[in-house]
């Protein structure tokens, strides 16, 4: 068997296609760069761009992209960039945007062999963009940008305003623009096309910040705010959105023209796994004196109402006057009201006759056939369960699987067991924000995009291609993990390991340029890996263990105080990064690292300090104070920091961090935030003298009966049956190790996919091997992923990870497992062996089933 070693480490490889430096390689065709050739062309030149063309009668998001792109050209040159819709009154360069076959513009182009499409024939929301010599006698020369359908032009015009330097969080997170007085385009052409059909996102558990601020800014959240909304999911090439949805919010009927401008620059409409029929939850308690809302939301014994309030929905998708819809993705099924469980005994055959009516309204409303209209089932939570005991819907129904909540996905299609292919296909609904068990967490960022990546190559590998959507709360602050989600779904093809490796390095630059790009990114990286380790409405004095007490001696801050100093640190150097960006950079720097690290280590700091006033204050230790002092500081430095974040840009992000996010005692958010108790200890001794008695000292040393080892440090490792042992940095704790590509077969001991690490024992006796695993879910449908473990050439022993969700309590010891492991963030599963000689020995550990992360390896002789 051939020995691997593959790593993949931060500082490798090159930057990603749409990064800084890739813009500026000017090696491929169409790129960016700040010199021309004589076969380029002059976008912009002494600081005046090219002017813009789009067909008077082109498409309204065809047009909308167009005063994008313009406005993006004057962001990025200084001038500004002509409005044309009649090429005879150009002069200069030209970009041309439209769609193929619906411009007579670019159709003469392809007539008469100037510009070359025939890949983008056909395609869903491919482009193409060409740089075309004479395209009209006036021109010596014209980018053109061809979509082969509306948002395929939409996404070649914002593909061309981010390599040029305007990042999609530009309104977003006040990202600015750095001027160029001179920019050209390389020639030849270039095109792209999305891998995942829909791609977007959920705004949800949205009060107070995103509530708030709208309501603040735009009185509410209408149209106004959407248009806001809409632009970013295209610029980061989405299309496909939820919409806020916490009572009293109604997309459609709050105001009226957020869907027009929806469909007007081109956003696909959703509603929620829990809405059916593009009907806000909300709209079912409104209107109750027409007689048809506000009673039972109960097929069994109030259908005809719940029949005449869906088809008041597709009645509204259809109402745009000219025979087509309002672009939509429809929602069938049903949950409970306010996206409860449906009462206990529902049947599989009440629901399957439920999307079988509402297929009959959307046949009836639209004229057409069903199928026609596209549809997703959402399997959340218990509708799974339905799933799973055999309910079905017809092919053309997307499939919409979920995690559970925190990250892991749940279920994903295998074959012999789910029809592939579908004509619906697969898709999955993920969390980076959640209300409910085992806690609420809707504050800051706690998403690793590493784990992100896992899961969602997961579920492409295994066929989930039609749709991926995430709830991401309030969208801020979650720019980051966002712009990687959505970027990995436009082609989850080249988010390879390597690319992976390099996003944040990637993302930084084009955010921050490329100068500060490596540091930063490296910052983004660790904050991930702290942030996720536990999310910030988890923590209290108690979660993490002190140190050894040492009575009047020296403290030893254990475990807790490591976490805090890697805190620290990581806060002194994003203080330090800061000094280096230039002044108009730092409002985004605060939204988008500087506050998240800020805030976050003074929550440490917070229940640090609120730990140690606990243990010195109860044997009277007046050094207790000294870190009462310390609570109180922190305490008053978060609401300074919140208001500092408030005050940004005129105050254009106030209300945005009202979240409460400390001293939760249920799953629920408290009413308000509260600072720990602190007890004062009676004391004779000057403050100042007090704090220098507070000195730090380690007191434990390593206990040499527990060997640990980070999985990435393998002494070999061996692969086979296609697969390769990959270190993946930033997953879990720290590095994980896994066997790529995903979505493969289980392997058996003879197959000898494993790693193998050497290990000292220091004496005779049993033994104990741990596998600390980033969480995972069976996504088969099984009941749970199997690891091997053995020592020497011993036989292989078989353990199993098995968690399941649970929405409430914990009964089983399954459920259990699961809400530690999402809680810390690591699952543990471990075997014992009866007798283990002192000496060097070697533990492998053997891939067997798909999905399983590999952290550290210990071997615990105590």
């Amino acid at each position: 068997m051939r020995d691997f070693r593959f790593k993949v480490r931060a500082a490798c490889g090159l930057a990603l296609a749409l990064s800084a430096s890739a813009a500026f390689a000017c090696d491929t065709p169409v790129s960016v760069c700040p010199t021309g050739k004589a076969s380029s062309l002059a976008l912009i030149q002494k600081g005046r761009p090219a002017a813009v063309y789009v067909d008077a009668k082109a498409n309204p998001a065809v047009r909308h992209a167009a005063e994008s792109l313009r406005g993006d050209l004057a962001r990025v040159a200084g001038g500004e960039s002509a409005k044309l819709d009649d090429l005879s009154k150009a002069k200069g360069p030209v970009v041309i945007l439209g769609v193929l076959g619906q411009s007579p513009v670019i159709d003469g182009l392809v007539k008469s062999g100037k510009l070359k499409v025939e890949d983008l024939q056909g395609q869903w929301e491919g482009f193409r963009q060409a740089v075309v010599e004479r395209p009209t006698p006036n021109i010596p020369r014209a980018l053109v940008i061809v979509g082969s359908d509306r948002r395929g032009a939409v996404f070649g015009a914002y593909d061309l305003s981010e390599r040029i330097g305007v990042s999609p969080w530009v309104w977003w997170a006040d990202v600015p623009v750095t001027r160029k007085s001179d920019l050209f385009l390389t020639a030849g052409a270039r095109a792209d096309h999305p891998r995942v059909k829909y791609r977007g996102f959920f705004i949800n558990d949205e009060n107070p910040a995103f509530s708030g601020w709208t309501k603040a800014k735009f009185g509410g959240v209408n149209s106004k705010a959407y248009a806001h909304v809409f632009e970013l999911m295209l610029r980061l090439k989405g299309n496909y959105l939820w919409p806020a949805m916490w009572a009293p919010k109604a997309f459609n009927d709050d105001d009226p023209q957020s869907k027009v401008i929806a469909d007007e620059m081109g956003v696909v409409m959703g509603s929620s796994h829990h809405e059916p029929m593009t009907r806000a939850q909300d709209e079912w308690h409104r209107n109750k004196d027409k007689g048809v809302t506000g009673g039972r939301w109960d097929y069994s014994i109030n259908a005809e109402n719940l029949r005449t309030f869906w088809r008041g929905g597709i009645e509204r998708m259809m109402s745009k006057g000219d025979g087509t819809p309002y672009e939509s993705v429809v929602t069938v099924g049903m949950r409970g009201d306010g996206d409860e469980p449906m009462a206990e005994g529902a049947a599989t055959q009440l629901l399957e006759k439920i999307v079988a009516d509402q297929r009959q309204i959307i046949a009836d409303v639209t004229g057409k056939p069903a199928d026609q209209t596209p549809q997703i089932w959402a399997l959340y939570k218990e509708v799974q369960d339905y799933y799973d005991h055999g309910m079905r819907v017809p092919d053309d129904v997307t499939l919409l699987f979920a995690d559970d909540n925190w990250g892991q996905i749940r279920r994903l299609p295998v074959a012999g067991k789910d029809k592939l292919p579908r004509a619906g296909g697969y898709g999955v609904y993920y969390h980076f924000d959640y209300v409910g068990g085992p806690r609420n967490y809707k504050w800051i960022n706690t998403n690793q995009v590493a784990k992100v990546w896992q899961q969602m190559d997961l579920a492409y590998q295994r066929g989930a291609r039609n749709l991926w959507i995430v709830n991401v709360g309030d969208i801020k602050p979650l720019e980051y993990p966002l712009s990687f989600f959505l970027r990995m779904a436009w082609n989850p093809e080249t988010m390879t390991p390597k690319a992976l490796a390099d996003f944040p390095r990637d993302w930084a630059s084009e955010t921050f340029g490329p100068a500060l790009g490596a540091e930063i990114g490296e910052a983004l990286s660790e904050y991930e890996t702290l942030a996720s380790r536990r999310k910030p409405e988890l923590l209290d004095q108690d979660t993490f263990p002190l140190g050894p007490d040492n009575g009047a001696g020296p403290l030893d801050g254990g475990q807790f105080g490591d976490i805090v100093e890697r805190w620290r640190a990581l806060d002194a150097k994003v203080a330090a990064i800061k000094t280096r960006l230039r002044p108009d950079q730092l409002d985004a720097y605060h939204q988008l690292v500087e506050y998240p690290v800020t805030a976050f280590a003074n929550l440490y700091e917070m229940y640090y300090a609120t730990a140690w006033n606990r243990r010195l204050s109860a044997r009277n230790d007046a050094r207790a104070n000294v870190f009462a002092d310390k609570v109180e500081a922190a305490f008053k430095r978060d609401a300074d920091l919140t208001a500092q974040y408030h005050a940004l840009n005129g105050g254009k992000w106030d209300g945005m961090m009202n979240q409460v996010h400390m001293s939760y005692v249920i799953w629920n958010d408290p009413t308000q935030q509260t600072m720990p108790s602190v007890v004062r200890v009676s004391a004779d001794t000057p403050p100042d003298k007090l704090a220098a008695k507070v000195v730090f000292a380690r007191s434990a040393a390593a206990d040499p009966n527990l060997v640990t080892l980070e999985a990435a440090k393998f002494d070999r490792a061996v692969g086979g049956k296609g697969l390769t042992w990959t270190v993946v940095p930033h997953l879990g704790h720290g590095e994980a190790v896994l066997a790529l590509p995903q979505g493969r077969p289980s392997t058996t001991v003879a197959d000898g996919v494993r790693l193998e690490y050497g290990v000292q024992v220091p004496r005779s006796g049993p033994a104990t091997v741990r596998l600390a695993l980033a969480p995972t879910l069976d996504a088969t449908g099984g009941d749970g992923i199997r690891i091997g473990i053995s020592i020497d050439d011993g036989p292989m022993q078989v353990v199993k990870s098995d968690l399941i969700p649970t929405p409430g309590a914990a009964s089983r010891p399954e459920q259990r497992a699961w809400v530690e492991a999402v809680k810390n963030h690591v699952h543990t599963v471990e075997i014992r062996f009866p007798e283990v000689a002192a000496g060097r020995h070697v533990v492998k550990v053997w891939r067997l089933d798909d999905n399983a992360v590999l952290e550290t390896v210990s071997v615990d002789m105590r």
